[in-house]
């Protein structure tokens, strides 16, 4: 039993070894150099750089919309493509983004409109979706949201 035991081990032993050196013998220059190219380049990524990260309209009336913009910068080494922007609320509405890509060292900029719902403070989130290595960047808006004028 013990015989057997050390031929089986010699016999994995020896095919591991020669399945290694096969391996090694396999690689190809030029594939490897072209890995080393595509990884480099894939570690390159756009960055989003805003003017401001959060907007205040102040004290607003409820029912009047509002609207901001907010601008960026594309500061990274790649491209920038911003493929959706989205708001924790229907109130609040992205518009006017560019879906077209971005070089770097290019501005770019988007609108959101809030339609002054809710009441007294109020904090709205939008979250782009970019190709930048977060993958989402979110900027705000605030505002406190004063009772309708019922006066009028």
């Amino acid at each position: 039993m013990k015989k057997i035991l050390v031929v089986l081990s010699a016999i994995c032993l020896v095919s591991f070894t020669s399945c290694k050196q096969n391996a090694a013998k396999k690689i190809d220059a030029a594939n490897l150099s072209a890995a080393a190219e595509r990884d480099a380049v894939a570690s390159k990524f756009p960055v989003m750089q805003f003017d401001q990260t959060e907007y205040d309209f102040g004290e607003i009336e409820k029912g009047k919309p509002v609207e901001t913009t907010f601008s960026y910068k594309n500061t990274g080494d790649a491209p920038l493509v911003i493929t959706d922007i989205k708001t924790s609320c229907g109130c609040t509405v992205p518009q006017n983004w560019s879906r077209d890509p971005l070089a770097p060292g290019e501005s770019g900029q988007f609108t959101v409109r809030y339609n002054a719902s809710g009441m007294n403070k109020i904090t709205k989130t939008i979250t782009v979706t970019a190709n930048t290595e977060k993958g989402k960047e979110v900027v705000k808006i605030t505002a406190f949201v004063k009772p309708e004028d019922t006066n009028s």
